[in-house]
């Protein structure tokens, strides 16, 4: 079996406070047996403003949110996906909300740009990620230890069909920063649904708290098992969440409810 665990935060504007708490919370899950720790969304940076990512975006390779997570990884030995760190992209008014993933040796092995962007508005709270996001095109999959790793972000997990089109996985991973309304109303029943439909773990690293901008963020950080059992979960705050992966559980389930081998569509 493997340990994983989710990192729960309140990130500010400040990438480097930014840092040193995303430091401190995985080595603290490492410490407790993770091999494998997810960040949420917008770890490295919660703006006062939608547009400060953009000021901070770093091209692929290189730039200290990226340098940080590789040494990172390969000082802890451990699988680090990177929840979301805003990279360049060719319109110099937006970024691209991108997972990268790295191996124990601190190798960038993995990319999944998220792909469904959040629009919400109810009375005084509105959100469109569109104005300074460009959209990925690609779905994210990653080969880690113990199996296959799907990747989303946030509101993808409203999109079932892209989980499918991840094939059978043993983990999908969904860094995010819900809102606190969306976050109460729907959170732990897509998270549930997911896990339940694909018969596979979910780890989920949420935002959880009110953050310098005003924005308040659901937290719920958790992981859920293939049946749809919360194993672990943090309501507020920062923190970890963590459990265990077990190949034969997934294949238990899986053979006595083969429902993925009864698809038809």
């Amino acid at each position: 079996m493997t340990k994983v665990a989710a990192v729960q935060m309140i990130s500010s504007p400040s990438v480097t406070e930014n840092i040193a708490t995303a430091r401190r919370l995985v080595t603290q899950a490492a410490d407790q047996g993770a091999t494998l720790v997810l960040l949420p969304e917008y770890w490295a940076i919660m703006g006062l403003d939608d547009s400060d990512k953009v000021a901070v975006a770093e091209p692929l390779g290189s730039g200290p949110i990226q340098d940080f997570m590789s040494s990172l990884a390969r000082e802890l030995e451990i699988w680090l996906i990177g929840g979301t760190l805003p990279l360049a992209s060719d319109d110099p008014q937006k970024v691209v909300n991108t997972t990268l993933v790295y191996n124990a040796r601190g190798e960038h092995v993995g990319r999944y740009d998220k792909i469904h962007l959040f629009g919400f508005s109810k009375g005084t709270e509105s959100y469109n990620e569109s104005k300074t996001i460009v959209p990925g095109k690609h779905v994210g999959v990653v080969d880690a230890p113990f199996g296959k790793v799907g990747m989303s972000v946030c509101y993808d997990l409203r999109f079932p069909e892209l989980y499918r089109a991840m094939g059978p996985v043993a983990l999908i991973v969904v860094p995010a920063a819900f809102t606190y309304t969306t976050g109460q109303a729907h959170w732990e029943i897509l998270l549930r649904a997911r896990a339940i439909e694909n018969q596979c773990y979910v780890l989920a690293a949420a935002q959880g708290g009110t953050h310098p901008n005003g924005r308040r963020t659901w937290g719920h950080s958790m992981l859920v098992d293939p049946w749809g059992a919360i194993k672990d979960v943090l309501a507020e705050g920062e923190g970890v969440v963590q459990g265990e992966i077990d190949p034969l559980f997934i294949d238990g389930v899986r053979q006595s409810l083969p429902a993925l081998k009864h698809r038809t569509m």
